[in-house]
């Protein structure tokens, strides 16, 4: 701990003596020899002469938002006054004092421009109108995808794909949005893998959530689709962002609104399966501006049915186990969020937050199970289980950023608060047989938990010269699990009770260089640093785990050819560390036959990656290609045993090594200006193996997992819409066996009202079969076993949305590019990309780099 404090105090004095140090004046790419950035403005002579126009991109004719205007006088050559132009593209400067001027306009990805000779007189008004920038060879942050609604886009260092132009997935959650992401993969139960790993990082706007913690899969569940804006997904980080995430980064960017007025969503849908009600609103005056949001969404009519049959020896006599499952399952989400956001002064800000979140799953199921044991004659029992999981979470955020005298040079202090509290008991009523009504006794688990987080941030970036760019910064995680659990059972002895407390701390610092050459190159690399301590006991017993330091280097290159086609290579590694599923040492037995249970003793896991890839575009036709490997050593995995009864207990382990190699094909086109076609494949080549002393662990498996999607979008005239989408994953390798793939498919259309403030809509899933077969088979040493579900996930819903109130632009309080905390750094919790909400809405054809969150 210690070493914590004093590395978290020198990073503080550090970064508050350089965030106002001086730095050469310059822009983050090579600018024409006329064009400055301004260093000072001068704003003691004021007068009533104005200047307006638009910005407008001259390949795709959209709007640079985000683009430097300087106002510079002529008989001194020195800046007066500036702004920057609004997510339209506009831009005014005001108050200005009689005399000569001239325009200097920048921004990362377009050629410099000057719009010279410009006299202002009493009362002069100049509106230039558009005003168009032409795209340099060279950019440091995005290319965006020509076509219909620009659906995905490809960015330097992450693809984006735009879920808010998806009108099939409205009325459901944000599942449904992920399985139409360019290499991301979404299973039956809602887990999410990114080129066959799970070990991915979810963030939502930015943030981290003790939610996450819990259950990335039931997090998901509660976003509404209507409010995703994006899903941005990084396949190769950098040193700013949190080591944590092996496979990579994904941010979720909901729907908000930072402009002037007042405004109020109303969203509904209801089907067979669920229903969902959301209400989302903002108001904005002045330099104050509050968003207020609530939604809930409940599932109902879940029903499923299952097969599980294992077979192996036990000190050389054979055994079998055969139960067969059919379950309820009622669930119900909710979210609500309140923030504030305050312009102290045109150059800095601060923003405020507070979520909190609801999930509550309640499944009912009856086991029955039939043992044989060598000669003795087999056993059958019955159980009725209910389990009730039962969570809430709270967020706050308060951060502060401010703006320093160049452009993109900006310091700020991040801080966060996130706890979540989880209840997950289990109370089963035991049967002789499934027809019998004699009681034979009662038995049950109670588990509360709670995972609690408290982060401080510090950030600065700054251009250096005219094509170079600088961020470092530190930051410091608090974080704190406990579980308690109790059993209780009148037919057996119940087992002792237990509990865990887990503290672990994480110090970080990095530094990211990047650098662009005239000859098309973008460098960006960096490295980071952290070091983390661990002070864990189990009951009464304190845990020997050791602290850990970890160097992450990283490197992007990326080269711009000619014909709208760009080459990628990176370099990164990453670490992972355990969260609290695979952490709580809590025995689950719901299922006596099939237990679960975490290990509190697990270490981190280590891995380097490399990826290559390629992009094309040309008018309405995109396509993108990537090959990758990974190399992960002590990968967390799930490792399964078995008694002499038979009973099959899965746990985690630092496996020895897990490979992956493959490539990820996407593309897209625009036909007739309304019909929108893509597609993508992904293959990779898995290889698993443990090098565990144990004979009935040490096992390896390997094999070729491969995956597809397409999807239709037609817009009409008249807000008439419809899409179509397919999904399809073959057979997936584990470190014991295989799982079968499975299929999922929608269709969906929308009619907007004549007054654009609302549509109704209708969406269908899997509507061709009343369910979905799912077997998973698993070979070890000393048994099999073969696990059949069926998943009754066939749906129809309807959706009505309708809007009131109305927004606007206020030129004279300028967007603010709002940062927050990002904790990215848990195996089994969520993570991602600190500047999607600044790049949620790009400028066509170019960008800059973004002063994200580390």
């Amino acid at each position: 701990m210690n070493k914590i404090c004093t590395l978290i105090t020198f990073l503080t004095l550090g970064l508050g003596a350089s965030a106002f140090a001086q730095f050469p004046t310059g822009g983050g790419r090579p600018q024409p020899e006329t064009t400055a950035i301004p260093g000072t403005v001068d704003n003691s002579a004021r007068g009533n002469g104005k200047i307006s126009g638009t910005l407008i991109d001259s390949v795709s004719k959209q709007p640079v938002e985000f683009a430097s205007i300087s106002l510079v006088e002529i008989k001194t050559n020195q800046p007066v006054d500036g702004t920057t132009t609004d997510d339209k593209g506009k831009f005014t400067i005001k108050n200005i004092a009689d005399g000569d001027y001239k325009l200097l306009i920048s921004f990362i990805g377009y050629k410099g421009k000057q719009i010279p000779n410009i006299t202002i007189g009493h009362r002069t008004n100049l509106e230039l109108d558009n005003v168009v920038l032409v795209p340099d060879v060279v950019q440091l942050d995005a290319v965006t995808v020509t076509g219909q609604t620009e659906l995905i886009e490809e960015r330097v260092d992450r693809l984006v794909y735009n879920a808010e132009k998806d009108i099939a997935s409205r009325g459901g959650d944000a599942t449904e949005v992920m399985r139409k992401v360019p290499m991301l993969s979404v299973d039956l139960d809602g887990n999410v893998s990114l080129r066959g790993s799970s070990n991915v990082k979810v963030l939502i706007n930015n943030k981290p959530s003790t939610i996450l913690a819990t259950s990335v899969a039931d997090a998901l569940k509660q976003i509404p689709a209507d409010m995703i804006k994006s899903v941005e997904v990084i396949t190769s980080p950098s040193a700013k962002y949190d080591a944590e995430g092996t496979a990579g980064i994904i941010n979720i960017i909901t729907k908000k609104n930072t402009l002037q007025g007042a405004t109020l969503n109303f969203d509904t849908g209801v089907g067979n399966r669920g229903a969902n009600l959301g209400l989302r609103g903002s108001y904005r005056t002045g330099k104050m501006g509050f968003n207020l949001g609530g939604f809930g969404r409940i599932g109902y009519n879940v029903i499923g049915k299952g097969e599980n049959i294992q077979e192996g020896t036990k000190n050389g006599i054979p055994f079998s186990v055969r139960q067969s499952t059919d379950s309820r399952n009622n669930y119900s989400f909710g979210s609500y969020n309140l923030g504030w956001d305050y312009d102290i002064t045109d150059k800095s800000f601060i923003t405020a937050s507070v979520r909190y979140g609801t999930r509550n799953s309640k499944n009912t199921q009856g086991i029955s199970t039939r043992n044989s044991f060598g000669n003795t004659p087999a056993t059958t029992s019955f159980r009725d289980v209910n389990v009730k999981d039962l969570s809430g979470t709270v967020d706050v955020n308060v951060d502060y950023t401010r703006q320093l005298k160049k452009p993109q040079q900006e310091f700020s202090i991040l801080t966060q608060f996130s706890r979540n509290n989880r209840t997950n008991n289990f109370d089963a009523d035991l049967f002789d047989s499934a027809t019998s009504s004699t009681l034979l006794g009662q038995e049950g688990n109670r588990n509360g938990s709670f995972n609690q987080e408290s982060t401080v941030q510090l950030d600065y970036t700054s251009p250096i010269k005219k094509n170079q760019l600088i961020e470092f910064g530190g930051k410091g995680i608090f974080r704190e699990v406990n579980s308690d659990f109790t059993y209780y059972s009148n037919v057996t002895q119940p087992r002792q009770a237990n509990s865990l407390d887990y503290g672990q701390n994480v110090a970080a610092t990095y530094l990211s260089y990047t650098y662009s050459t005239k000859n098309k190159y973008t460098f960006k690399v960096g490295s980071r640093y952290e070091y983390t301590t661990i002070d864990a006991t189990q009951g009464e017993g304190k845990l020997a785990i050791p602290n850990y330091g970890n160097l992450v280097p990283s490197v992007n290159i990326s080269k711009t050819l000619k014909g709208g086609r760009t080459i990628k290579l990176a370099y990164n590694r990453r670490l992972q560390r355990p969260g609290i599923q695979f952490l709580n040492p809590n025995i689950n037995a719901s299922n006596p036959q099939n237990i679960t249970v975490g290990n509190p003793n697990l270490s981190p896991e280590l891995t380097d990656q490399f990826e290559a890839s390629t992009s094309w575009f040309k008018k309405s036709v995109y396509l993108n290609m990537s090959v990758f490997g990974r190399n992960t050593n002590n990968s967390i995995e799930s490792v399964r045993t078995t008694d002499e009864r038979g009973v099959i207990t899965t746990s985690y382990g630092n496996i020895g090594q897990k490979q992956n190699y493959g490539m990820n094909l996407f593309g897209n086109v625009t036909l007739f200006s309304i019909w929108q076609l893509g597609g993508g494949f992904d293959g990779y080549y898995a290889y698993l193996s443990n090098n565990s002393s144990n004979a009935a662990l040490g096992t390896s498996n390997s094999g070729v997992v491969v995956s597809g999607r397409v999807f239709t979008n037609l817009t009409f005239k008249n807000g008439w819409g419809f899409q179509g989408f397919g999904f399809m994953r073959g057979r997936d390798v584990q470190l014991q066996g295989t799982q079968t793939g499975f299929r999922m498919y929608s269709l969906g259309v929308k009619k907007d009202f004549s007054n654009k403030r609302g549509s109704v809509g209708l969406g269908m899933e899997n509507f061709l079969q009343k369910s979905f077969r799912q077997e998973t088979i698993l070979k070890t040493p000393t048994f099999t076993q073969t696990n059949v579900n069926n998943l009754y996930n066939r749906g129809f819903r309807v959706n009505f949305s309708y809007k009131l109130g109305k927004m606007s632009f206020d030129d004279q309080q300028p967007r603010r590019r709002r940062k927050s905390v990002n904790n990215d750094d848990l195996k089994g919790d969520g993570g991602g990309d600190n500047n999607g909400a600044q790049q949620a809405a790009p400028a066509a054809g170019g960008g800059r780099p973004q002063g994200g969150n580390k």
